[in-house]
């Protein structure tokens, strides 16, 4: 999957270089249209968006990613849904074993009181989760590499999650409130947040000449995710049900980001049941690992096109 994704993320800069080439732009714009702003995201865009700016003397560097990764966290949201849905009629899927969601209430189930205690117990692992990340951000940049915060945190929920025992009891006096009721009232409410603030943040009369260079590459990268998901993630996942939840998610990822991916699964999942193997593959390989591999292909792209 990790190889998948590294090949996408150069074929996504290769696709936005060639559209704006197409309309007689310098290749950095294409660029800013692929995987700085795509598979980058908000965070990667406004961190490479003033180099970019500066060394290829492109002004509005920074509207144009900003832009790009907003309108690809429309497309994204619009495209993993359905392609998961797709595939899992064509080909008849249904999940291995019924498993409790990760993210969010399955639209079958009844409304499960959530208590104070509840909440605050949410709120205080994820604060764990948070301390623990920015601790090990910050430990990477001494190291000279430079990571998202979000990529960190991310890390070490998952790592925290998976290595404490289920018995064991929390200070609180409750288990670690994995999968439960209130973090997955809190993760919904983030995810929409995070949406809906990408969108509000949008300032749209700054790109007017650009506006059809930009639809055209994000066109073109709409199209070439989507084959993608079709004809190589899918089947290199094995053509299971968990194969359909990870295309919906690899959806998110590929013109979105993380909250966008893990939003299309979980939509998914609510819908068709859950599956655990896509919410490890999906988080860990196409956020934690891409950043790294970003990291050193935006460069390359910068020097050599």
């Amino acid at each position: 999957m990790l190889a998948i994704t590294i090949g996408y993320m150069i074929l996504q800069n290769l696709t936005g270089i060639s559209v704006a080439k197409l309309f007689g732009l310098d290749s950095a714009v294409g660029l800013l249209g692929g995987s700085v702003s795509l598979i980058g995201g908000h965070g990667t865009a406004i961190a490479w968006a003033p180099r970019i700016g500066e060394e290829f003397g492109i002004s509005n560097a920074m509207e144009i990613g900003i832009a790009s990764a907003t309108f690809g966290l429309i497309l994204a949201s619009l495209m993993g849904g359905p392609i998961a849905k797709f595939l899992i009629t064509r080909y008849q899927l249904k999940p291995n074993k019924d498993e409790q969601l990760d993210i969010g209430i399955s639209n079958t189930e009844g409304n499960e009181q959530i208590t104070g205690f509840d909440f605050l117990d949410a709120i205080f692992a994820i604060h764990i989760c948070a301390i623990v990340g920015f601790i090990l951000n910050e430990a990477i940049s001494e190291l000279g590499l430079q990571l998202p915060l979000f990529v960190t945190c991310l890390f070490a929920g998952i790592v925290i999650t998976n290595l404490i025992p289920k018995s064991l009891p929390r200070i609180s006096g409750t288990k670690w409130p994995s999968r439960k009721p209130a973090i997955a009232l809190i993760a919904d409410i983030s995810l929409g947040t995070f949406l809906a603030m990408s969108l509000m943040s949008m300032q749209l009369w700054t790109l007017v000449d650009l506006a059809g260079p930009i639809f055209a590459i994000l066109s073109a990268q709409f199209i070439v995710a989507v084959l993608v998901n079709l004809f190589i993630v899918f089947p290199a996942m094995g053509k299971t049900y968990d194969a359909a939840v990870v295309c919906s998610g690899f959806g998110g990822i590929s013109l979105g980001s993380t909250p966008t991916a893990m939003a299309n699964m979980s939509a998914v999942s609510q819908r068709y049941g859950n599956s655990h193997q896509a919410f490890i593959i999906v988080p860990l390989v196409c956020a934690f690992f891409i950043d790294l591999a970003n990291a050193l292909i935006i460069p390359y792209f910068l020097a050599n096109f």
